[in-house]
């Protein structure tokens, strides 16, 4: 299951394929375009994965208890490569995650 939660508003999917991309791009930049600093958390539990990855405009709650597996790591640097770690992203920078995603998972 992968849950996208981007200030209050949360969507849960079954696969990485039914993620609703129009919405995200939505959700990010209407808050953007409002001045709003804008906190994306994305949960992935599938198979062996289990990863929370959070925006830096989000409150931290602390990291995991263990190394991160090998395909979480690779999903942890595609965040980072995707911009997802700085402030100044933008729904395309969201979506274009989702899309290389899909490539790590299925």
């Amino acid at each position: 299951m992968i849950r996208v939660k981007i200030e209050s508003q949360e969507h849960k999917y079954d696969s990485i394929n039914d993620i609703n991309e129009r919405w995200i791009t939505q959700q990010v930049n209407r808050r953007q375009s409002d001045d709003q600093d804008v906190c994306v958390k994305v949960h992935i539990e599938q198979d062996s994965i289990k990863i929370v990855l959070n925006t830096p405009t989000c409150s931290s709650s602390g990291g995991g208890g263990r190394r991160p597996r090998p395909q979480e790591q690779a999903i942890f640097n595609l965040w980072k490569d995707r911009g997802l770690n700085q402030t100044n992203f933008s729904g395309g920078n969201v979506v274009a995650f989702f899309k290389q995603l899909r490539k790590l998972v299925d």
